[in-house]
């Protein structure tokens, strides 16, 4: 009977970027049931509950504010934002992003090696883990971003700008980004242990190298262009746009880096399916 197993990730495993939207779209009620378990597994047992999901991003919100704008007396810019709340819009708006990056970054070395019951089960799509974990990030990026409707309208006293409307625009490139690091982690994180603690490193120091805290032209000339490499340097400016300045995305910029933000997510697709034939054996 051994001889007749087929180890889960063998090579008959489909890896295109078709084989990837077909594998979400089939087992698209398996990753929604799995995405209520995890949201609901994160403040299970806690006093406050679900409420967690909310004080947090006001919590971190009230923090770097204070610093940034109160201690170091930074401002956005004299076109944008001048007052403490307009940078603390500012400074929100650009968490969205990047908080939902950075929970789901730091969850992937860990994904699968947390979880060694499923990789032995043949008849489990690994795979789709990376699906859960931006589902459960997108959940909170979706709560935090109901609190910075309240805060701006609490701010500015008006509705906020109807380009609100096109935020899934600019976050569709992010979810992609964000879906192929997730692949490249996990399955990294089973080979090699120690990627876990780079990753969080890693994470940080992309916190400080993007414009989370300051605008781009607050950066040298001379060193735009590498920031300018960074992904969620665009994410982040795209998303200020439609959130806070209320102008439409680059229309044209953003169809092509969420074309490369697809390409990125098939590539981490196809490591994840190659790597994972070796997962059972490790674990």
């Amino acid at each position: 009977m051994k001889s007749t197993l087929i180890k889960p990730g063998g090579n008959r495993e489909p890896a295109s970027p078709v084989a990837m939207i077909l594998h979400a779209w089939k087992n698209r009620a398996l990753i929604l049931t799995l995405t209520r378990r995890d949201i609901a597994s994160r403040y299970r047992g806690s006093a406050l509950g679900m409420l967690w999901s909310i004080l947090n991003p006001l919590l971190m919100l009230a923090i770097y504010t204070f610093v940034f704008s109160q201690v170091f007396r930074m401002r956005w810019g004299s076109e944008a934002a001048t007052s403490p709340m307009d940078f603390a819009l500012m400074l929100f708006a650009g968490m969205l992003g990047f908080t939902f990056f950075a929970d789901s970054v730091n969850r992937a070395p860990g994904l699968i090696v947390s979880t060694p019951n499923l990789v032995k089960k043949i008849v489990f799509p690994l795979e789709i883990q990376a699906f859960v974990v931006i589902g459960s990030g997108l959940f909170q990026a979706l709560i935090s971003f109901f609190v910075l409707l309240v805060a701006y309208v609490l701010a500015k006293g008006t509705a906020p700008h109807w380009t609100i409307v096109l935020l899934p625009f600019t976050f569709l490139p992010l979810c992609l980004l964000v879906l192929g690091m997730v692949w490249i982690l996990s399955s990294l994180g089973v080979y090699l242990r120690d990627i876990g603690q780079l990753v969080g490193h890693l994470v940080t120091m992309t916190m400080f190298l993007s414009p989370l805290f300051y605008p781009v032209t607050a950066i040298p000339e001379s060193f735009r262009r590498l920031f300018y490499l960074n992904p969620l340097t665009f994410v982040m400016g795209e998303t200020r746009k439609v959130l806070i300045i209320g102008q439409q995305p680059a229309w044209g910029a953003l169809t092509l880096f969420t074309l490369c933000m697809f390409l990125f997510a098939s590539a981490g697709f196809w490591w994840f399916q190659r790597t994972r034939r070796g997962f059972a054996d490790v674990l």
